[in-house]
């Protein structure tokens, strides 16, 4: 069996980061570079106090809006222009056009950074409580697929993002499986808007990745035809401050960056204990979405859990390179290339006392 399809008509959006327009592309598809020797800034000391004259840019809209929410967008102690993109693809071209210091993502978009030439760094971390059971991510099923169990995904067509955490999460959930890419047949789309629900909807593939708002929409509108979900029961939680080398080897912009990060861990705690404001302010007010949209995302999402400790995050992220590494022909990495520990106990830190850490 062919184990690898494209699907075309699905046009790849541009979004605009800071003055620059940055094409969205899978990284992954960058096939000329090569993995970067990563910079080791561990030794580097980052200074006692910010200058107010220094300038971070920002790819974080759910960060910008908690701080506005919560009254602390005056109080950063450095300048700040926000970009308006997050997520894998789009900061990485940011960050290769020089456009951009820190961001929010996923797991995955350091690892297909590291393998295609772009230095960078994990400076916060955040996971969810009972991550299995307030997962991100759940399989959707096309109606008429017959798949109620993972394994029998076995010679099924499944919506393939490279480079992006949907795909990742793919080959584990196979791995889990005991299947493997020659058992199935991975359909490379890239995973934006509502592209894996209408492709399910429409037949194109019998199983997606979909997540958060999309899991109930993709049921309201295909359930009556017999579209389902399966959970995948494996951890998909991650998110981190993701920021260029560059950056956080910048003596000011390190210090800012640290600044930054005790922001980022008190919005999360405000963000937990002020559910309605939040759905309010960022799902109603910025994103758009109903307020049984945002009720909905609220509690999927469960209670935060940002660690003072990295050592288990950093060994997950060792078994998702090493997957990938196998399962994409890539060359096997060090998960600690990854991390700037200098950074590790800033955030848990910034909210002892306020909320849940470990």
């Amino acid at each position: 069996m062919t184990s690898r399809t494209r699907i075309s008509g699905f046009r790849r959006p541009t979004f605009p980061a800071v003055a620059l327009t940055v094409s969205l592309a899978l990284t992954s598809c960058v096939d000329t570079a090569q993995s970067t020797a990563s910079k080791d800034v561990s030794g580097e000391k980052i200074p006692a106090a910010v200058s107010p004259d220094t300038t971070l840019t920002v790819g974080a809209p759910d960060l910008k809006v908690a701080l506005e929410l919560s009254g602390q967008t005056d109080k950063l102690p450095f300048k700040v222009k926000w970009a308006n993109i997050s997520g894998g693809p789009q900061c990485s071209e940011a960050f290769r056009a020089d456009a951009l210091d820190i961001c929010s993502a996923a797991e995955i978009p350091s690892i297909n950074a590291h393998w295609t030439g772009l230095d960078t760094k994990l400076v916060a971390a955040k996971f969810r409580e009972d991550p299995l059971k307030n997962p991100i991510y759940e399989l959707g099923i096309a109606p008429g697929a017959g798949i109620r169990t993972l394994a029998d995904l076995r010679g099924k067509k499944i919506a393939y993002s490279p480079g992006q955490a949907q795909g990742a999460l793919v080959l584990r959930i196979l791995d889990k499986a005991g299947l493997t890419q020659q058992d199935v047949e991975l359909v490379e789309l890239a995973s934006t808007g509502d592209v894996y629900p209408t492709a399910l909807g429409n037949h194109q593939v019998d199983a997606a990745p979909i997540a958060d708002v999309n899991i109930k929409r993709y049921l309201t509108k295909y359930g009556k035809e017999g579209a389902t979900t399966v959970k995948h029961g494996l951890r998909d939680d991650p998110a981190h401050l993701w920021a260029l080398t560059e950056s956080v080897g910048d003596p000011q912009k390190s210090a800012a960056i640290r600044e930054l990060v005790k922001f980022w861990a008190r919005a999360q705690i405000w963000i937990d204990k002020h559910p309605q404001e939040w759905v309010a302010g960022y799902y109603v007010e910025d994103q758009g979405l109903s307020r049984e949209d945002g009720e909905y995302l609220v509690r999927r999402a469960g209670h935060p859990d940002i660690p003072a400790d990295w050592t288990e995050a950093i060994r997950r992220q060792q078994q998702t390179i090493d997957l990938l590494a196998k399962e994409q022909d890539r060359e096997p990495f060090e998960a600690d290339l990854l991390f700037d520990r200098r950074y590790e106990p800033v955030a848990a830190a910034a909210i002892a006392g306020e909320g849940t850490s470990s």
